[in-house]
């Protein structure tokens, strides 16, 4: 008599953090959790309580979902032990969030799933190790130093040559990130900062911003596209817009590649997806965060249609596993766009042309964050943007002119007008 054949537990792949509440990183996380179980995997997430709560539409994808505090790495390297001791599985991770990084690194590690070192996360996670790792492994890059007081800034400024940036150390989405043009300007800079925590002063660096995005094939970095960033003009640090694939020549296209696939490879990360912003100038390629996460701004949908049949995460997965990844078919061939909205300070009265704009067929995402008695202020950082137009076209030229056209349709009357 033959025992009956047991099916094999399936593979668990672990969404460390979660999602955020916002519609960005709930779409990043279902879009993640959706290619793990079209492959056949179990899924899990772990998140504070409160978001979990929050996020019906990203539990609804997971098979299991854990109140684990990604903010508490040890505690999320305790709970991973843990599961694995008592018999549980944790075969792949993945973070989509900025802030869970640090915590899937030391979920990995503790689980004995493949990962990026915590200690080369921790250093990418705080933008002044970040810059003076680059800078001992040759990279050209600005002066940089912490500081705990106006006094220290002034410090640096005066030994230094403007502008600078003012910022926080580990935030993200342009929150807290100042240009100062003179001395004069530090005092308010640093004021926009955290009260009690060290922020980051360094030189302003002056060329063409960009962004490359990527994934880890065999422990190494293959780059997919480099972005094209398009910034609000003044002293803050705001997108307006995205054009992937950046309308270069492909000298600076392969340039901006090996840059970046080098400071990963000298940064010793070696898993999952990054996103790497850095400036061409006219002493070349000065690199600047590095991301072991997914580009925001809905990089994700725009990467998806400029490389026909791509699955972001999914290649990583199939990585991951041993499943064959096909690397010519790695390129993008097509061009995708992203705009903003920025209706003018006040009471939106009415909102005319939307509906033909999520009509269009060429959309993959849009969004409008404001209605009818909705106040509007000032932008300040990422988080302040009402909204957003995604589409995919046949060139990176076709796809920022609608982009352009879409948002410019959609009129916002406001109160008084």
């Amino acid at each position: 008599m033959t025992e009956a054949a047991t099916e094999p537990a399936r593979p668990v792949m672990v969404l460390v953090g979660g999602a955020g509440e916002i519609a960005l990183g709930k779409d990043v996380a279902v879009q993640a959790l959706a290619q793990a179980r079209a492959r056949g995997m179990a899924t899990c997430q772990t998140n504070q309580a409160a978001t979990l709560a929050a996020t019906p539409e990203v539990r609804e994808q997971c098979d299991e979902s854990w109140a684990v505090d990604f903010e508490d790495p040890a505690a999320s390297a305790a709970w991973a032990a843990g599961r694995v001791a008592e018999g549980g599985r944790v075969d792949l991770v993945l973070g989509v969030r900025e802030a869970a990084q640090i915590a899937t690194a030391e979920i990995a590690a503790a689980a004995g799933a493949p990962g990026n070192p915590p200690a080369a996360v921790r250093t990418v996670r705080n933008k002044d190790l970040g810059r003076a790792a680059l800078a001992a492994a040759g990279f050209p890059q600005p002066r940089v130093r912490l500081c705990e007081s106006l006094d220290a800034a002034r410090e640096f400024v005066a030994e230094t040559t403007g502008p600078w940036v003012v910022k926080p150390r580990d935030a993200q989405g342009s929150e807290g990130v100042r240009k100062v043009e003179s001395p004069a300007g530090l005092e308010e800079a640093v004021a926009a900062q955290e009260p009690g925590k060290p922020y980051i002063v360094e030189e302003f660096v002056t060329g063409r911003e960009f962004s490359v995005e990527g994934v880890f094939l065999g422990g190494r970095p293959v780059v997919l596209a480099v972005t094209e960033k398009q910034l609000l003009p003044g002293p803050l640090f705001v997108e307006a817009g995205h054009v992937l694939p950046a309308r270069i020549p492909e000298e600076l296209r392969a340039d901006c590649a090996a840059t970046t696939e080098a400071a990963l490879t000298a940064h010793g990360l070696r898993y999952g997806v990054f996103h790497v912003e850095l400036w061409s100038t006219e002493s070349g390629i000065v690199l600047g965060e590095v991301h072991v996460r997914n580009g925001g701004d809905w990089i994700h949908r725009m990467i998806q249609h400029a490389v026909p049949g791509l699955e972001l995460f999914g290649v990583v997965f199939d990585d991951a596993v041993g499943s064959p990844v096909d690397r010519e078919r790695l390129v993008a061939t097509r061009g995708a766009a992203a705009r903003f909205f920025f209706p003018p300070p006040g009471v939106v009265q009415r909102i005319e042309g939307w509906d033909e704009v999520v009509a269009h067929p060429a959309v993959l995402h849009a969004r409008l964050a404001v209605e009818e008695g909705s106040r509007v202020g000032p932008v300040m950082h990422s988080h302040d943007r009402l909204g957003e137009v995604v589409v995919g076209c046949d060139t990176p030229d076709e796809a920022e002119a609608l982009a352009r056209k879409l948002v410019d349709s959609v009129k916002f009357c406001m109160a008084g007008e």
